[in-house]
């Protein structure tokens, strides 16, 4: 095939050897399969940010540390250099996110490196060698259904107590390859810590799998594991082995207004106060 553009800066370079075909084409990126030496490997081409179909882009990003403080303020600003500046970002979380959650263990692709824009990943592949099909391909059996959302429940864990959330899981992005699930696409990944939306992308994705799974499993939509994570994760008692139940008993107390206003009143002075010491260290 015609070989992307994109894709000819790792031709001339030797990272990759040819491009066999596209994958898919999605909001964010094309996925093609390249050849390296004897191995085929996945190449994912973003798409600039007036292509992408990826909304809200500001909410996933909050909380992320940029290289300076100077490119952060570009950032908030917008313009030419803030773009670029968020651009770069964007392309770099998700490979930043890959090599931290293989370190811990999560199912995700194996990352090699991003070359020219272009993040250069292990091909997943099924029982036969072919591309994996994503998880909404699939007709899930009952059993089947029930394993793979404990699974999947138990990655969720795992990525929270690396520090990050995945922020748009869903059946689009699993794979299935020969041993089970592998999550893919997290570029829009979230620092659980530093992000504000943090239990509600965590709540979403929990549910999204709920939802998937309980298709074919419909006890599994009666379940609450969002909320049940989120508070061991608050109380700093979420581990990787947590006993989980599904279950959670809901706070109906009446919430203190005032005490929320008056913390939410210090955390403002005190963020005006860091952004006075950043700029007067900045300052020429």
């Amino acid at each position: 095939m015609k070989t992307p553009a994109g894709l000819q800066p790792l031709i001339d370079d030797g990272m990759i050897d040819g491009v066999v075909r596209k994958l898919k084409s999605g909001k964010e990126a094309s996925v093609f399969v390249v050849a390296h030496g004897t191995e085929l490997r996945c190449a994912k081409v973003y798409k600039d940010a007036q292509h992408r179909g990826f909304h809200k882009l500001a909410q996933y990003q909050e909380g992320r540390k940029t290289r300076s403080s100077r490119d952060a303020r570009a950032m908030g600003k917008g313009g030419r250099h803030g773009r670029k500046v968020q651009e770069s970002e964007w392309k770099n979380a998700e490979v930043d996110a890959l090599f931290r959650l293989a370190a811990v263990g999560v199912r995700v692709p194996k990352p090699y490196l991003v070359y020219e824009g272009v993040l250069l990943m292990e091909l997943v592949r099924d029982a036969d060698g072919n591309p994996a099909p994503r998880l909404n391909d699939i007709e899930i059996p009952q059993a089947q259904a029930r394993e793979w959302h404990r699974f999947m429940i138990a990655q969720i864990v795992l990525m929270l107590c690396s520090g990050l959330i995945h922020g748009d899981l869903s059946e689009f992005n699993v794979l299935l390859d020969a041993d089970g699930p592998v999550i893919i696409d997290l570029p829009q990944a979230v620092n659980a810590a530093g992000n504000n939306n943090a239990f509600r992308m965590l709540e979403r994705d929990v549910n999204n799998m709920r939802d998937t799974f309980g298709r074919a499993a419909p006890e599994i939509l009666a379940t609450e594991y969002a909320h049940e994570i989120w508070k061991l994760y608050e109380a700093g008692e979420l581990k990787p082995d947590a006993v989980l139940t599904g279950r959670f008993v809901h706070d109906t107390a009446p919430a203190d207004v005032a005490a929320v206003l008056f913390q939410i009143e210090e955390e403002r002075l005190e963020a005006e106060e860091r952004q006075r010491r950043r700029e007067a260290v900045d300052a020429p």
